[in-house]
């Protein structure tokens, strides 16, 4: 059984924008979470903060030197709040062209849990391995530069062959005082810029506090986490839904190394590399021939599921005389967030894109479908914009799209479905 780590690396070609206080504070937020997981934590930089908040006397042990030049089996030291770390250097070398050999020294390490990757403002070795290295990258954004820089670090995950879907931004040091022209917040600005690139965003945002900033400076050599000495604050709050999100990573990728692995059965069908054989709702394992096929366009995310776990969901809409064949059920969720006032509807289309009804849900109801939101999405309902997920019956696989043709077929209605939402008038 491997061992290999969950590598979460927080990187920006920017500076200033909260990489270090991210990867220091998730670290200890996550052991708290999840007591008997492994969290260790290095940093690429000199700076030394990992240092002053992990190390527990004058004893820092064994270096992120061995990481990177794998000599022999990483043993990282056990630090303060439980969380294991490698020691800074000051002088750390680069070697041209070694950016894979991070990963072959995780591949054969005994680490296991979550390794959290600390990074250089700049897009050099260091950062490149720890971008080959990573299952999960967090990119900080706190103005347009750092988002522009984004760019960059996504273009060297894909020159580095790890760019799938592993990149996720995170609003952070975020002002909600300010005010840009128009009266837009910092953070609307950021967050409608990045989806408007196609970036994926994490589902909270870390806004700047100076009482979390007052716990790095001081005139004490100690660093302080958010968890023991900022515990009233909102970003208590944010780091800990941070964490949570991480931990859905991490255990959506125990089972695989890639969550959303691709079937060997449709390894022929290009647009179905993204399909998760695990049903979204029960993490089981579900079959190609019963059940449904779920597909979240706007994050080209694709699942299989059970009919036992998504029928009792769709109620009548779901029953064989009310959707033929070759038919598909778009659960829309048409206004961004999730509030219990908000309209959210199951809508039926036939083979030839047909209306054929729609049921609405309103209160209590509708909160059954916030998991289901949430497991084929990949985002919490409350930070999903206007959501469209397609849902199609395995019992017809000329149709439902787990072969080339039959997907192909699939995509020509789905194309006609989405085009006739966008059509229907508002609500009301």
């Amino acid at each position: 059984m491997s061992h290999t780590p969950f590598v979460v690396t927080v990187a920006s070609e920017k500076g200033g924008v909260g990489k270090t206080t991210i990867a220091t504070n998730l670290a200890v937020y996550l052991k708290a979470l999840r007591e008997d997981l492994p969290v260790t934590i290095a940093s690429f930089d000199n700076h030394f903060s990992v240092d002053a908040m992990f190390a527990i006397g004058s004893s820092a042990g064994p270096s992120v030197r061995e990481l990177w030049c794998g000599e022999k089996t990483p043993r990282p030291t056990l630090g303060e709040y439980g969380v294991q770390f490698f020691a800074s250097e000051r002088n750390l070398c680069a070697a041209n062209d070694q950016t894979a050999q991070l990963g072959k020294v995780l591949a054969a390490s005994s680490l296991g849990g979550i390794l959290i990757l600390d990074t250089r403002p700049i897009l050099d070795d260091f950062t490149r391995s720890a971008l080959a290295a990573a299952d999960l990258v967090l990119t900080p954004i706190k103005d347009r530069a750092s988002l522009v820089n984004v760019a960059a670090v996504q273009r060297a995950l894909r020159e580095e062959g790890n760019d799938e879907g592993r990149l996720w931004l995170l609003p952070s040091l975020i002002d909600r005082r300010l005010r840009l022209r128009e009266g837009i917040s910092m953070e609307d600005f950021l967050t409608f810029s990045a989806r408007e690139r196609g970036y994926q965003l994490a589902p909270t945002v870390l806004v700047k506090s100076p009482r979390v900033e007052g716990l790095a400076t001081g005139f004490a050599r100690r660093t302080y986490p958010v968890l023991t000495h900022a515990r009233g604050t909102l970003v208590h709050g944010q780091f800990r839904s941070l964490a949570h999100f991480v931990l859905e990573r991490f255990d959506g990728a125990r089972h695989s190394r890639q969550s959303l692995r691709r079937l060997p059965e449709v390894a022929d069908a290009p647009s179905l590399r993204r399909l998760a054989a695990e049903c979204p709702l029960c993490g089981e394992a579900a079959p190609r021939n019963s059940g449904w096929f779920c597909e979240d366009p706007a994050r080209r995310r694709r699942h299989l599921a059970h009919g036992h776990c998504i029928e009792p969901l769709l109620g009548e809409m779901a029953e064989a005389d009310v959707l033929p064949r070759g038919s598909v059920l778009v659960v829309d969720k048409p206004e961004p967030g999730w509030r219990p006032e908000d309209d959210l509807l199951v809508r039926g289309f036939g083979p030839h894109a047909e209306d054929l009804g729609r049921r609405q849900w309103s209160g209590h109801d509708k909160q059954v479908f916030h998991d289901f939101l949430r497991a084929v999405c990949g985002r919490l309902p409350e930070e999903l914009p206007t959501t469209r997920v397609l849902l199609s019956k395995l019992d017809d696989q000329a149709h439902c799209g787990l072969s080339p043709e039959g997907y192909r077929r699939f995509a020509q209605l789905r194309r006609r479905v989405l085009r006739q939402l966008r059509n229907l008038p508002p609500i009301g």
